[in-house]
């Protein structure tokens, strides 16, 4: 490993553990990801709690909650404790706006999120996070894993030289490109935006790596095909780099999550044709700021 690597590494791993009083965070590894339990997220959260969750949150990006049974409106008030929720894109008709259904049975010839992305970054103000709770695993209980990946050290892993390159530029970001090969629906109103591609998160300040293969249209200051090439090789950096990544296996009535500032998600479409359901609702974020 690369000293400069190595050097951020350790910064992680070797931080000392935070004393948590009314929750247990176990980390799924060293550097990202961790399984709280100690919680019930069917009841109001005590100030302590919340405060103890939204650090566990900031310092692991993903959080995982085992064994809840929670309702909709229970769903919405515990994202809501994070800010105003973030609407559907596309909802359904006669749906909720502020929840979307995640469904695949057999008759699925595609599913979402099966790729590394972050969620809706064509948009203005992208999410600033996600929560999922899963009700339906695939049958026999293997299948449909989600990967996560840390995008601080996503940055932070690139040569030095390479970081002071990457941070003066910035990429268009744009929510048609989802839809190639698809029709768009009509009263899609499409978003396309151009972010730095390397960004601050607007809590720790901390840098990371903000573009990703389905929404990063080109490199605004490069040729289209230096653009090309130099995507290619930070998506293969993310996809093919271990070190950056957890793997969460779902059980029924877990609720994971995650920091979409700062973490990209592959959910892996392995279990067809057998089923998987749950209920992904999201809260409102701010611009990506340099």
């Amino acid at each position: 490993m690369e000293a400069h690597a190595l050097e951020a590494v350790e910064r992680l791993t070797t931080r000392p553990a935070e004393p948590y009083e009314t929750i247990t965070v176990d980390p799924v590894t060293p550097l990202i990801g961790a399984e709280v339990s100690g919680v019930d997220l069917s009841e109001e959260l005590t100030p302590h709690q919340e405060k103890e969750i939204r650090h566990a949150f900031l310092a692991h990006h993903v959080l995982v909650f085992r064994d809840q049974d929670l309702t909709t409106e229970q769903h919405k008030r515990f994202a809501g404790l994070f800010g105003e929720l973030h609407p559907v894109a596309l909802p359904e008709e006669g749906s909720d706006p502020h929840v979307l259904e995640i469904r695949a049975t057999k008759e699925s010839r595609a599913v979402a999120g099966n790729g590394w992305h972050a969620d809706g970054t064509a948009d203005a103000e992208p999410s600033l996070g996600s929560l999922l709770h899963i009700t339906t695993v695939p049958e026999g209980g293997s299948g449909g894993d989600t990967l996560f990946a840390n995008m601080h050290l996503a940055y932070e892993l690139l040569s030095p030289a390479m970081r002071t390159f990457l941070d003066g530029l910035t990429a268009v970001h744009d929510g048609a490109l989802p839809w190639m090969g698809q029709p768009i629906p009509p009263e899609y109103d499409i978003p396309r935006n151009e972010h730095p591609v390397v960004v601050r998160h607007p809590d720790t300040g901390r840098k990371l790596l903000f573009v990703n293969g389905p929404y990063t249209s080109h490199i605004t200051q490069l040729s289209r095909p230096e653009s090309a090439a130099l995507l290619d090789m930070l998506y293969s950096h993310i996809a093919r780099t271990p070190l950056l990544q957890c793997r969460v296996r779902w059980q029924p009535r877990t609720l994971v999550f995650w920091d979409n500032r700062c973490v990209q998600h592959h959910a892996i479409w392995d279990y067809f044709p057998h089923s998987r359901y749950g209920r992904r609702v999201a809260v409102n974020g701010t611009r990506p700021q340099a």
